[in-house]
């Protein structure tokens, strides 16, 4: 007897553990429930892919949407719908809200403000501070937590722990993964004077590289003597992949759209908007984070989606604010490098879902496969489209890729086998719930 489903996406180009083929996918409830051929099976719906290419949902793992605290620029409901209208199915979201979420608390009254609120899947980053390492092993088992994030740097927002003592206590304690931002407090402290005001130019001169490889050598040989396993967020600098190469065993990788995409030149044209905490850098450092991709030295790609308003980022250097948007256009511009040939559909697929899956252990997502959940991104390839602040939905509304024309685009974002967005539209009312994972069940 032909099989039913509740839904059917046929006709695409899957690419999944098996490559990249015309695989048709049978979903039942929230689950993937066959891969193949269904021409001859039944469905309530069925989504008509021919001519786009199907991938495993988008994870991105580090946003910044601003709830609470900081709604006037962003907020869960506006941050996940742009996630959403990029073709990004799950995302982990930081700590430096206000009030910041270093406890129980403040946790859960992210994921009861997140639940059947945001557009997509959801994990919270929670902070590690001074005060609350004894309270680590719980809360890396809470529902909705991602795992640990500690600044090692001061950015947007208070949290920071700068002395080797404070990273070493936390990382006794932790068993899961724990992100890190890698900049050296002490030495920005020291080179505040190199700031040019009115210069944004003068932000990686301040913050330079030695900034952060300082850092990131710190935290690798705490944790070597805490035996932890580290993820380090954002790295921008030639110096840090040359280092991080050798320590692959304990710690892991993430590189940004931005620092893949921008260069210094960019200052020129982009002024504030391109300020951002580490900073863009010279074409050096973005030829080696490249390096690094192709090398496998990089494991996942995320946007660091961090909007500020048009107001602030107006503010003259160093009053403006770092940040900027990203998760929405994640997928848009990384699609166009793919097209470009720096890198593979298959290195892309794994930097943002397998990868994800993999380093923290994510249930039920990143792959293509039968009883995973029915998270699917959907993208004409071969779709050439200009980036344009109207198109985005962060409650700030603007991009540094406004104008850009890109290769590859975003056209359907299924979650859990409901159709979530389909041609730049929202198709479903927010209906987000927590991811879940392996070391917290």
């Amino acid at each position: 007897m032909p099989a039913i489903f509740d839904l059917v996406v046929k006709g695409g180009v899957v690419v999944d553990h098996n490559g990249a083929g015309g695989r048709d996918i049978g979903i039942i409830g929230e689950k993937i429930a066959e891969i193949g051929d269904l021409s001859r099976a039944s469905a309530g719906e069925t989504i008509d892919a021919r001519g786009l290419t199907i991938l495993p949902g988008v994870i991105d793992t580090q946003v910044h949407f601003r709830e609470p605290g900081l709604t006037h620029k962003e907020d869960l409901e506006t941050g996940s719908r742009a996630a959403v209208l990029g073709g990004v199915t799950s995302v982990f979201e930081m700590p430096n809200t206000n009030p910041l979420t270093t406890n129980a608390e403040a946790l859960a009254d992210k994921v009861v403000r997140a639940k059947n609120r945001m557009h997509c899947d959801f994990a919270f980053w929670v902070g590690g501070t001074t005060e609350n390492p004894r309270d680590i092993p719980e809360l890396e088992r809470l529902p909705g937590a991602a795992g640990i994030k500690v600044f090692m740097g001061s950015s947007t927002g208070s949290l920071l722990v700068e002395e080797d003592e404070g990273v070493a206590a936390i990382l006794a304690q932790t068993r899961r993964r724990a992100a890190f931002h890698c900049e050296d407090e002490f030495r920005l402290n020291e080179r505040k004077a190199l700031r040019v005001p009115g210069d944004p130019a003068s932000h990686p001169v301040w913050r330079d590289e030695i900034t952060a490889l300082t850092s990131t050598e710190r935290l690798l040989r705490i944790a070597r003597e805490k035996r932890a396993l580290v993820h380090v967020l954002h790295v921008s600098t030639a110096e840090e992949i040359d280092f991080l190469s050798g320590h692959k065993d304990i710690a892991s990788v993430e590189v940004t759209t931005h620092h893949l995409t921008f260069s210094a030149e960019d200052y020129a044209r982009l002024g504030t908007k391109l300020q951002m905490n580490p900073p863009i850098r010279d074409a050096r450092h973005r030829d080696s984070l490249w390096r690094g991709v192709a090398q496998g030295i990089a494991d996942i790609l995320g946007s660091d989606h961090a909007p500020h308003t048009l107001e602030e980022k107006a503010k003259p250097y160093p009053q403006s604010p770092s940040g900027m948007t990203g998760v929405q256009t994640l997928l848009p511009v990384m699609l166009d490098h793919v097209n470009a040939g720096r890198l593979t559909l298959a290195r892309f697929v794994d930097m943002t879902s397998a990868g994800p899956a993999r380093l923290f252990g994510i249930v039920g997502k990143g792959r293509i496969a039968v009883g995973y959940d029915a998270d699917l991104t959907l993208v004409d390839l071969k779709r050439r489209k200009t980036i344009e602040n109207g198109w985005i939905a962060s409650r700030c509304g603007w991009t540094p890729y406004d104008g850009k024309e890109v290769v590859g685009w975003p056209v359907g974002t299924i979650i859990r086998g409901a159709r979530v967005m389909w041609e730049g539209e929202l198709a479903a009312p927010g209906r987000g719930g927590a991811v879940r994972f392996g070391q917290a069940l």
